[in-house]
């Protein structure tokens, strides 16, 4: 493994946390307002802060993205293909999330659009999907 001298320490992977969110027969998704992959569809997320818990993180990730306040994180993957993102090798935990049937979705940070999509319409591929987040849906949604 490499050094870094730029950030004084190892080359390591970023860490990333991810929020899936299920309504019935419907997956949160938004669209990416930034590239890499801009106009793409994903689960909300992103970056885990420095001293942050990734469950943590991906709770506050997506209520920054989407304005939700989501409750009962349950780990559900961990995906850390290093060729998984363009920029880097970035690992990503995702946790299945609950959110209340009253919230609606509103983009935010990140996300250029915010909304459920019925999950036949995003497993048939109708949607252009980031990285490796068709994989994750159908890991767990199938």
């Amino acid at each position: 493994m490499g050094t870094c001298d730029e950030c004084n320490g190892w080359l390591n992977p970023a860490l990333a946390a991810d929020a899936a969110v299920r309504r019935g027969e419907s997956v949160l998704l938004i669209q990416r307002k930034h590239p890499p992959m801009q106009g793409s569809w994903a689960l909300p997320g992103g970056f885990v802060d420095q001293g942050e818990d990734p469950i943590h993180a991906a709770v506050r990730e997506l209520e920054e993205e989407t304005g939700l306040k989501g409750t009962k994180p349950t780990l559900l993957m961990v995906m850390g293909d290093p060729r998984r993102d363009p920029r880097k090798h970035i690992v990503s935990i995702v946790y299945e999330i609950t959110v209340g049937e009253d919230q609606t979705p509103t983009a935010g940070d990140d996300a250029a659009d915010a909304k459920f999509w019925p999950i036949e319409a995003v497993l048939n591929g109708e949607l252009s999907l980031a990285g490796d987040h068709l994989e994750i849906l159908k890991t767990w949604l199938q």
